[in-house]
């Protein structure tokens, strides 16, 4: 069952859609690794990772930002939020959507959750999902 998603930055200046073939093709993860921690000011990063050619942007343009380690980020110029990542090797196959920012993000719940060796003590683990301790951060 074919899905079509609308997102958008908080000021509503970039706005974006994505069509998936079905739910499935979007995989959203809980991720407690360092990196996302400090991009998201959180414990954690949620992400729904879609193919590439899913993910379109409809009005505005999105100002990148390069890390270090080769990961772009993409955000609105105006407000700064935060609209999608993708590393090196995924630049031409995916985008990372930042789940809050999409308009209906229940449509696509989690699925895993990474780094979990770095969850606070105090937050839950996510039942019901796959759950990976350690990754090479």
């Amino acid at each position: 069952m074919a899905i079509h998603m609308q997102g958008r930055c908080v000021c509503k200046r970039l706005q974006y859609s994505l069509d998936l073939d079905s739910p499935e093709s979007a995989r959203t993860t809980l991720c407690h690794c360092h990196s996302c921690r400090r991009a998201f000011g959180t414990n954690y990063g949620l992400t729904a990772k879609v193919p590439l050619d899913a993910f379109k942007y409809k009005a505005g343009r999105p100002k990148k930002y390069k890390q270090e380690n080769g990961v772009t980020r993409e955000f609105c110029e105006n407000c700064g939020a935060f609209i999608c990542e993708y590393g090196q090797e995924a630049a031409d196959k995916f985008r990372y959507v930042m789940w809050g920012t999409l308009d209906e993000p229940e449509k696509v719940p989690p699925k895993g959750e990474f780094f979990c060796k770095s969850r606070p003590e105090w937050m839950p683990e996510l039942p019901g999902v796959f759950h990976k301790k350690e990754i090479k951060e």
